[in-house]
């Protein structure tokens, strides 16, 4: 198939993952990225289970990705006098792989920026899919054409809403919010984190050294929320609400949100689309089969990406290529996405029995004769698809 240009709509981690392959095809190849420029910071993210891995490693940067990892320890519940109620192994939050996203970003950057065109600080405005090409309007840059559209641009994706329709189609809530931030490290964490809930809220720190800031993540439950998502201060108001009255070191973390310059705020989702493709427009990770939180969205970025790029390598046409590149993939990131809606519930029980409950659940899990199994329920879902050879 005659490919000449691919526009490729996300700088994240999906978009220049499917990049670095195109490349590979000599296919020439366009991201635009809202942000001024690359996204640093953030959660840290993971590849977990020989399918994740295996795939990182045919890219050549596994070696980069390792030296970088954070080498996170387990993760401890504690009460609100800080007192130790359970605790989890390392690789049940950290996988096999752990990096912070911010890293992982710019690894695939310098893997593909000088082969690769960026367009920092624009946005797609409009999308005109034709039979032969789809005719591009940006924000700032002047219009162009490419054989293919690929949005790889995030659970609120500009492609998809351009090509398929608004969020509320195709969005699940799941009945919470999260909101993440740099704080202090108040604890002097070093390598570990911890979690702390009340009913239908929960709070976690972690850091990656003793010396390093910590990241605050705050997950409450509750009904759909109305919001302007550019306005910051009206985000920061609506998290400290619930948490208000709680106790342990959630006082200062309200402070360190009520300061933070770097706050996320969304709320937990899975995407549902009908279909990944129309026309000569394809949808990539997040944008296609995200979930905000526990859906192995990085690990799935990458594998979908690999799969997108080996089914346009081996077909005669980008419609066959989309088809099969969905056959492909969507059972796979329809059991992976399953984790979405245990995060919530996982973080923020919604009742004290409920609380107590997960805490003797995997508190017993994370023990000596149960610890394979526990490593095993988190893995399972990442390698539920086998890799085929493609001509790259």
């Amino acid at each position: 198939m005659k490919i000449d240009s691919v526009l490729i709509s996300g700088a994240g981690i999906a978009g220049p993952a499917l990049a670095w392959w195109l490349l590979r095809l000599g296919i020439r190849v366009t991201l635009v990225e809202r942000a001024a420029s690359l996204r640093d910071g953030g959660q840290a993210v993971d590849f977990r289970g020989a399918v994740h891995m295996s795939v990182i490693d045919r890219m050549a940067i596994l070696a980069e990705l390792k030296k970088r990892e954070t080498r996170m320890g387990g993760q401890s519940f504690v009460d609100e006098h800080g007192k130790l109620v359970a605790r989890l192994p390392a690789s049940f939050m950290s996988g096999d792989l752990e990096i912070a996203r911010g890293d992982l970003v710019r690894v695939l950057f310098e893997a593909t920026k000088d082969r690769a065109e960026y367009l920092f600080g624009d946005s797609i405005a409009t999308v005109d899919d034709r039979p032969d090409r789809v005719d591009v309007g940006f924000e700032r840059a002047a219009p162009r054409s490419f054989d293919l559209v690929v949005g790889a641009d995030g659970l609120h994706s500009v492609v998809r809403a351009l090509a398929f329709g608004p969020d509320a189609r195709f969005l699940r809530f799941r009945g919470h919010y999260v909101a993440g931030f740099t704080a202090p490290n108040l604890l002097g964490l070093d390598r570990e984190g911890v979690i702390y809930s009340q009913p239908g809220r929960g709070v976690s720190l972690s850091s990656a050294g003793a010396s390093d800031p910590a990241r605050a993540m705050f997950v409450f439950r509750s009904p759909p929320l109305e919001y302007d998502r550019r306005d910051v201060a009206a985000q920061k108001a609506l998290v400290a609400k619930p948490f208000a009255r709680d106790r342990w070191q959630v006082p200062r973390l309200l402070e360190a949100l009520a300061a933070a310059k770097d706050l996320y705020f969304d709320e937990i989702a899975c995407v549902n689309l009908p279909r990944y493709s129309t026309g000569r427009i394809a949808l990539l990770g997040d944008a296609a089969y995200g979930g905000t939180l526990g859906g192995q969205g990085t690990g799935l970025a990458v594998v979908g990406a690999y799969v997108l790029a080996g089914e346009l390598a081996a077909a005669e046409d980008h419609a066959v290529a989309f088809r099969r590149y969905e056959e492909r993939l969507r059972p796979y990131a329809t059991k992976c996405q399953d984790g979405v809606k245990h995060v919530g519930p996982f973080y923020a029980p919604p009742t004290r029995a409920q609380r107590w409950m997960r805490n003797r659940v995997y508190g017993l899990l994370a023990s000596p004769p149960f610890e394979r199994a526990l490593l095993a329920l988190t893995t399972r879902a990442a390698r539920g698809i086998e890799l085929a050879s493609y001509p790259i």
